[in-house]
């Protein structure tokens, strides 16, 4: 496993490293040869380099004139843990970015804070730091230039990590939280994988209410997909073709109005009894509906794995039950594609809609 840190001047990518060097026998590789000059904002107010406050020791077996080099390394040894935060830029992320066992994070803290933490360094160094103006116009240069920015970077991040204080203990906690070094961060487990599916079938939803997908599974096979919408041949929804969702109607409401087939309806008739038979799952993100409900248990699906709840989740689960489908909810809980609560990160690899919505919090904070 080899997991690259990349992020602004003082974001915290060494304490990121050693962390996971401390905690979890990581060994840092390092890249010799940088593609550009060093970038200003790395620099005194008199452009003199600041070093990092940890010296980086350069282990001559664990250090590399070229990506391509590193990744070599790492290949032949990728059962082993690897991390560097030698990711300047996106020809050198491109280069590592090509083998299953890397895993991009992104750490970032705002401007204000990251210029104090510069400030200590340059005093550490006995060097002038710039003042927070020039060091904003270096930092945007630093982000925005063209081809050396490193904002692309940090949109291509796995997972992202939110450091706005200055406790390490607080950054420690967070990232244990995160679990970065479970493997299954890698590859999706089937319960993503599929929910991933249904959340990616929503998106073709038109419906002016709500998206909704669905995917049908037997033997961690997909049989059939859905998303709601209005019946093939009519007028779309966000174009008029229903009028109770362009109504903006309250949930619960009017529902015997509704010209929408809902995504668990879709994939139903898509699949077909014959295909579903025993042992068929059903993947939606959204809990169905009383009237899907129904319809699930009469075809004789085996379980519903839902990801957002809906208001009528006591009904359709006694009839679940009644019927003798089991009911199970998508918890992001403990899952390394869906992180906790209490884990400071902002995970760009958060596949259902309710946790890249939810999952924000910053170092020290719960939810809501």
């Amino acid at each position: 496993m080899l997991i690259g840190i990349c992020g602004g001047i003082c974001a915290g990518k060494s304490s990121v490293a050693a962390h996971l060097i401390e905690e979890h026998s990581f060994r840092r590789l390092f890249l010799l040869a940088r593609n550009n000059t060093i970038p200003s904002v790395e620099q005194s107010a008199s452009g003199e380099e600041v070093p990092e406050d940890q010296h980086r020791h350069h282990e001559k077996e664990l250090s590399f004139q070229s990506a391509d080099q590193l990744l070599d390394f790492v290949t032949l040894r990728w059962r082993e843990r690897w991390v560097t935060t030698d990711i300047w830029d996106e020809t050198v992320l491109d280069v590592l970015a090509r083998r299953p066992c890397f895993l991009l994070l992104s750490v970032d803290a705002p401007v204000s804070v990251r210029w104090g933490r510069f400030k200590q360094r340059c005093t550490l160094h006995e060097l002038e730091a710039p003042d927070l103006d020039q060091f904003v116009l270096r930092n945007d240069v630093h982000l925005y230039a063209p081809r050396s920015g490193l904002a692309p970077l940090l949109s291509r991040a796995q997972v992202r990590l939110l450091n706005p204080g200055n406790s390490i203990d607080a950054m420690n906690l967070a990232l244990k939280a995160l679990n970065l070094h479970d493997e299954s961060r890698l590859r999706p487990t089937w319960d993503q994988y599929f929910m991933r599916l249904a959340s990616l079938a929503a998106e073709r939803s038109n419906c002016m209410k709500r998206r909704v997908g669905c995917v049908l599974v037997r033997d961690k096979r997909v049989i059939s997909t859905g998303y709601n919408g209005t019946p093939r041949g009519v007028k779309n929804c966000k174009d008029g073709g229903c009028p109770r969702c362009n109504a903006a109607q309250q949930a619960g409401v009017g529902l015997d109005t509704c010209l929408c087939l809902h995504a668990e309806e879709n994939a139903l008739l898509e699949a077909g009894r014959e295909r579903i038979r025993d042992g068929a799952i059903l993947y939606c993100d959204t809990c169905p509906c009383l009237t899907c409900t129904v319809k699930i248990t009469q075809v004789g699906i085996t379980e519903v794995v839902y990801d957002t709840s809906y208001s009528l989740d006591p009904t359709a689960a006694a009839i679940f039950a009644e019927g003798g489908v089991k009911l199970r909810q998508f918890s992001p809980v403990g899952d390394p594609f869906f992180p906790e609560a209490f884990c400071s990160c902002i995970a760009a690899s958060c596949w259902s809609r309710r946790s890249t919505t939810a999952c924000r919090p910053v170092i020290g904070s719960t939810y809501p």
